[in-house]
């Protein structure tokens, strides 16, 4: 049994690109900034950050590249995907994995306020023949951190 499955919490390196295939297909890309915090050994807070490239197909990119932009946080879920393909350049092969978005979710602003659209997720496309899960949408009232029991 095989599992791929990934979900981040980034910001956006840069506004999405939306390109259209030969087949008329949208495919929307972007990259995700994406931070761990840890402390060391001797209790030094320590802080990374990855840049996470991510590809969104359909409406669910169009969706993406409509509302948010470079900086704004994004909430994803999907699958990982190697490339391959030979640098015309050094003439070597040259590789990448991407995240295909299946679920995505508007993260608020941080800055204390909601969003300039509703917090909302798109699911991917199910087996039952439909285009796309209803878009839910959610209070962009800031949640109270005491109501988490944990």
């Amino acid at each position: 049994m095989a599992f791929n499955k990934v979900i981040l919490l980034g910001n956006l390196t840069a506004d999405p690109e939306t390109r259209t295939t030969p087949s008329g297909q949208s495919v929307t890309s972007f990259s995700l900034a994406v931070n761990r915090t840890w402390n060391d050994q001797s209790g030094q807070r320590q802080e990374e950050t990855s840049f996470i490239n991510c590809t969104a197909w359909g409406t669910r990119g169009e969706t993406i590249a409509k509302y948010v932009g470079k900086g704004r946080q994004l909430l994803v879920s999907g699958r990982l995907q190697q490339r391959s393909w030979d640098d015309k350049e050094t003439g070597k092969k040259r590789s990448t994995i991407d995240v295909i978005v299946e679920e995505f979710s508007f993260i608020s602003d941080g800055r204390g306020g909601g969003s300039d659209v509703p917090v909302t997720t798109a699911k991917s496309k199910k087996s039952d023949g439909m285009d796309e899960a209803p878009i839910d949408d959610v209070s962009d009232e800031p949640i109270d951190l005491t109501d988490i029991p944990f």
